[in-house]
C-alpha cells in the first residue's frame, strides 16, 4: 500500500483553547508538513480545495507551485479539485504548469467538494453540479491530450482550435475521481476507466464499499482491465498514542470538541456532512478516524483494505489542531510502525 498526507487547510479556532494562528503562520505549517512527509517516506501530499468555510484552501495551485519547489520526490496532489466550479482551460493551464515544475509529481482528485456554499459564490446552480462537473471534467481531458480542440458545451463559450500551454510534462497527469456520497462519481471514473478517491472520512464503512462496488462492476462494464481499477481512501484523522487507553484519555476532548465545533445543523441528516461518530469510543470502534494504538490503526487499515481492495491510503494530522512538531511526531510514529507492516501485508504496485 501506498500512503498520502493530505491537508484541506482548516482555519478554525482551537476547539478548546480557542486559539487561531494567523494565516500566514497556519499556511507555512502546512508546506513545512510537506517536507516532513517527504523526508518520513510518505509517498504523496495532498492540498484540498475549499471555497466556503473556515478553510485557507482556496488557491491549492499556489501551495502545491510552493511545495514543488520545496521538495523533489514526493508526488504531489489535489483533495479536491472542485473542477464543477472551475474553468477547465484555467485548470488545464495551471495544473500543467505544476506538472512542469514539480516534472511530472503532479496528479488530480476531482469532485464537486464538501462545502455547499461555493456554488453560489461563483454563480452556478447547485442542483447541475454533477452536470457541471462531467461537462468540465471531459472538457479537460481533450485539452490534456489533444491539440487544436474545437468544442461546444453548455456552460462555457465554445473553443475554436485551442491548444493549451504549457502541455503536460509526460503525458496527461492521472486523474483521480473522488467519491464519498453520490454513484455519479464512481459512474464517471469507470466510464474513462479514471482511479477512484473514496473520502471514507465520516459515513460508515459500508457506505463507501457500495459505491466502490459501483466502480468496480461499471469499470469492466465499460472495457477496462479490472487491474487498473485502483482505488484510494481517505481517514477521519490520525492520532497515535502508545495504547488504547492512552489514546482516550489523550484525544478524547479535542476529539469530541471538533466534533461539536464543526457540526452544521443546516446539513442535518445530510449524507457526508456531520459525523455520526461522536464520541471518540465510537470513532475508535466504527469510524474511518485512525485513533489509537499503532497496532489498532494497523488492524483498521487493513479492514479497510479488506472492504475496499485500496491501494493508497490517506492521513490527515492538522485537523484537531495540534502543533507542526505535534503533527510531524503523529507522522514520523506512523512511517515507523505503521506504514511498514501495513505494505508488507498489503502490497500495492501503484506508482511502480
Amino acid at each position: 500500500m501506498k500512503f498520502q498526507v493530505l491537508s484541506i487547510v482548516g482555519h478554525a479556532p482551537h476547539p478548546l483553547t480557542g486559539e487561531l494562528p494567523s494565516a500566514a503562520d497556519r499556511l507555512a505549517q502546512v508546506l513545512d508538513v510537506g517536507e516532513a512527509a517527504e523526508r518520513l517516506g510518505f509517498d504523496a501530499y495532498a492540498i484540498g480545495e475549499r471555497h466556503a468555510g473556515a478553510f485557507l484552501s482556496s488557491s491549492p495551485t499556489v501551495l502545491l507551485g510552493a511545495l514543488a519547489a520545496r521538495t523533489h520526490r514526493i508526488r504531489l496532489l489535489t483533495g479536491v479539485t472542485v473542477v464543477a466550479v472551475l474553468d477547465p482551460v484555467r485548470v488545464a493551464e495551471d495544473y500543467a504548469t505544476l506538472d512542469q515544475i514539480s516534472r511530472g509529481r503532479i496528479e488530480l482528485v476531482i469532485g464537486k467538494g464538501a462545502e455547499a456554499g461555493h456554488f453560489d459564490l461563483f454563480g452556478l446552480d447547485e442542483a447541475r453540479q454533477w452536470d457541471l462537473q462531467r461537462e468540465k471534467y471531459e472538457l479537460l481531458r481533450r485539452l490534456w491530450s489533444e491539440e487544436d480542440v474545437d468544442w461546444t458545451g453548455e456552460f462555457r463559450p465554445p473553443l475554436r482550435g485551442v491548444t493549451t500551454v504549457p502541455r503536460p510534462y509526460a503525458g496527461v497527469p492521472r486523474v483521480w475521481h473522488g467519491s464519498a456520497t453520490s454513484l455519479n462519481s464512481p459512474e464517471l471514473a469507470a466510464r474513462h476507466g479514471d482511479p477512484l478517491f473514496t473520502a471514507n472520512a465520516i459515513q460508515p464503512r459500508a457506505a463507501y464499499g457500495r459505491l466502490i462496488a459501483h466502480y468496480r462492476e461499471k469499470f469492466e462494464e465499460y472495457g477496462h482491465d479490472p487491474a487498473q481499477a485502483h482505488v484510494a481512501a481517505g481517514s477521519g484523522g490520525l492520532l497515535i498514542a502508545d495504547t488504547a487507553e492512552q489514546a482516550v484519555a489523550r484525544y478524547r476532548e479535542v476529539y469530541e470538541a471538533r466534533v461539536r465545533q464543526s457540526f452544521k445543523p443546516h446539513l442535518e441528516g445530510k449524507a457526508g456532512y456531520n459525523t455520526p461518530f461522536r464520541t471518540i469510543e465510537d470513532a475508535i470502534a466504527d469510524g474511518p478516524a485512525l485513533i489509537g494504538s499503532p497496532q489498532q490503526i494497523i488492524d483498521k487499515i487493513l479492514g479497510f483494505h479488506e472492504a475496499y481492495g485500496h491501494d493508497l491510503q490517506s492521513v490527515t494530522v492538522d485537523g484537531f489542531g495540534l502543533s507542526t512538531a505535534e503533527q510531524t511526531e503523529t507522522l514520523a510514529r506512523f512511517a515507523e510502525e505503521i506504514a511498514p507492516v501495513v505494505r508488507k501485508e498489503a502490497p500495492s504496485a501503484l506508482w511502480e
